[in-house]
């Protein structure tokens, strides 16, 4: 990681009790002072989010499903016709259990579980598990996001070292396991915005990535969806059954058995 991470939680007003709760959880030290330098999580009246104290004109990395990018792609996005649905085997009368194994801030798990597809997404970093177990929570305030902690559950763990494990302690068995490891950019890409730089500093470059394509083959009953920038090679160097190519990025799909309705 390039950035220094402070290790704790800012409190702001009237934000306590949710913050005390979050450095117990996450076993953080809680500060009301504003840090100086590095990596930080901050509590305030919308939620958790993560904020660089060497960059305070960049806004701070928070999920949200009710408002911004998320609502808007949920409402916009295209529906089952996006390449992602596509992908994934959603058809009329067919949403597969899916398993998101890099599950990161939930983009694409809310945009398949808000598709009807009943999601289990795991992630391996406590901070950013943090970041979207606070939004599903924010979420039951909104009457239309009712279906959302039904369709969609999250499980902190490694799906590197035991991805049948945690599908099995989770009681999920997926048709469909999802893959979107972090491809290293660099820094001048136009294609990573301000805040995502400093959320690839909290994460780190997804290194043991290749770890992920076997265990999903054995576990998936029937497809494994890996989620690539468009000129990046294949997991493994293991080529596909197909692609579908779009202009930033491309998905591999690597099919087992077709899926058929319910």
């Amino acid at each position: 990681m390039s950035a220094e991470l402070t290790g704790l939680i800012l409190c702001i007003p009237p934000a306590h009790e949710q913050a005390t709760c979050w450095a117990d959880q996450l076993q953080l030290p809680l500060t009301t002072e504003l840090p100086v330098s590095g990596l930080y999580l901050r509590c305030d009246a919308h939620g958790l989010s993560l904020v660089h104290a060497n960059l305070p004109d960049i806004h701070p990395v928070r999920v949200d499903f009710t408002a911004g990018v998320l609502a808007h792609r949920r409402q916009f996005g295209g529906g089952r016709g996006q390449a992602i649905a596509k992908a994934c085997g959603l058809k009329p009368g067919i949403s597969p259990r899916i398993l998101d194994a890099t599950l990161g801030l939930a983009a694409d798990a809310f945009v398949l579980a808000s598709l009807g597809c009943p999601v289990l997404g795991i992630e391996r970093h406590p901070w950013v598990a943090a970041l979207v177990q606070d939004a599903l929570q924010r979420s039951t305030t909104d009457p239309e996001l009712d279906w959302l902690q039904q369709r969609l559950r999250l499980v902190r763990g490694d799906s590197t070292m035991s991805m049948a494990v945690l599908a099995k302690a989770a009681d999920f068995s997926p048709q469909v396991i999802y893959l979107d490891p972090m491809f290293p950019h660099s820094d001048k890409s136009a294609q990573v915005k301000k805040e995502m730089r400093f959320f690839r500093d909290l994460v780190g470059k997804d290194e043991d990535a290749d770890l992920l394509l076997q265990q999903a083959l054995d576990l998936a009953s029937h497809r494994v969806v890996v989620k690539r920038p468009r000129k990046a090679p294949c997991l493994v160097g293991r080529a596909p059954n197909l692609s579908l190519e779009g202009k930033a990025n491309r998905f591999d799909i690597y099919t087992l058995r077709s899926l058929e309705k319910a």
